[in-house]
């Protein structure tokens, strides 16, 4: 990350967390025919609820040749960890409530302290399960696309796209539809 002439200021100046309850991920099949998504959050604690991620982040602001601006930001990635690697190689990168502080104090905490923070996240941090490929389509939103596969539904017809009128939005779930 600090070899990269795009990303070396802003990791010594701007970093972030990028706050998340999960992320999708593709795993190509073993024939030619359509990836299988994947959804990918925390474990779920004591209360039931799986807990927020936060990604590590680095922000930038463009100057466009008219000199508008405009911020923006990035997911650090690493490499994968055992569990997620057999989807997909790499994986992004968590940072740690203890290591919140580190990961933002751009001032007291050099960059190749804060670099040593990007790694695979532990093996008992994440659960990964397959998700209907209705994901696929920006018009779908809804709860659905997180919920993992059923037997049921493997073993049916192909779940069809969802219509706008049937998505269903959900209180504590906030939507930018």
């Amino acid at each position: 990350m600090l070899d990269k002439p795009a990303f070396r200021n802003a990791m010594r100046r701007r970093r972030c967390l990028i706050p998340a309850d999960g992320f999708y991920e593709w795993q190509a099949g073993a024939t030619s025919g359509p990836k299988q998504p994947y959804f990918v959050r925390a474990k779920r604690g004591e209360g039931g609820a799986p807990p927020p991620l936060a990604f590590a982040g680095l922000w930038e602001t463009w100057t466009g040749p008219n000199g508008e601006e405009l911020d923006t930001a990035a997911i650090v990635t690493t490499d994968a960890n055992r569990t997620l690697s057999a989807i997909h190689p790499r994986m992004p990168a968590f940072i740690a409530p203890a290591d919140f502080d580190r990961w933002l104090d751009c001032d007291a905490v050099p960059a190749e302290e804060a670099a040593a923070l990007i790694k695979p996240a532990d093996e008992a941090l994440l659960e990964v399960y397959p998700i209907s490929p209705a994901v696929n389509r920006v018009a779908n939103d809804s709860e659905v696309l997180i919920a993992p596969l059923s037997t049921q539904t493997e073993q049916s017809a192909p779940p069809q796209p969802l219509k706008s009128s049937r998505i269903k939005k959900s209180d504590d779930q906030p939507t930018l539809f």
